[in-house]
């Protein structure tokens, strides 16, 4: 029980930005890596003992995370308005950090979900190309090409929003 919550329980950061980031929601994500927990505890002594512990981790909560999409998209969603709290029916303005912040998780939102779950995996929570694929079950090709791929289709996102007055162009000094 003890090497489990050592190893463990130093990746639990790091499942709550990848739920947060794969929900949007903090309340959802939570829920998320409660389930990822409770499945890590009940197959501890399945997991390979010369695994990985980090990437068998992220697998199950990005698996965890795909079954409750496709439940979620079958059965649509519903909150009471009893239950819904102020800040989901009116909002403060907020300032330009934020703005930046959902603009740049708007961004992620529109990229393809095999290119969007390699640029988290890889950028955000720093799993090599390795883990990643071992994550997501595929190729180490795959992850690097997704990756290139998303980057490239973020930064021509992001590109094309910039009026052209605020792009620096650098220039070559002999």
């Amino acid at each position: 029980m003890q090497d489990m919550m050592a190893s463990v329980e130093p990746q639990i950061p790091g499942l709550r930005r990848y739920a947060r980031a794969l929900t949007g929601d903090v309340s959802s994500a939570d829920d998320l890596v409660q389930d990822c927990l409770e499945r890590v505890v009940s197959r501890w002594s399945q997991r390979r003992a010369d695994g990985d512990v980090k990437s068998w981790l992220f697998t199950i909560l990005h698996n965890l995370a795909v079954s409750q999409f496709r439940l979620a998209k079958r059965r649509g969603g519903h909150v009471a308005i009893e239950d819904a709290s102020e800040d989901a029916v009116a909002r403060a303005p907020s300032q330009e950090d934020g703005m930046r912040h959902r603009e740049l998780v708007a961004r992620l939102d529109a990229l393809p979900d095999d290119q969007r779950d390699v640029i988290l995996l890889v950028t955000i929570e720093g799993l090599s190309y390795a883990e990643a694929a071992r994550v997501l079950d595929i190729p180490v090709g795959t992850v690097m090409s997704r990756l290139s791929r998303g980057r490239e289709r973020l930064l021509r996102s992001i590109s094309a929003d910039e009026p052209a007055h605020s792009v620096t162009h650098l220039r070559s000094v002999k």
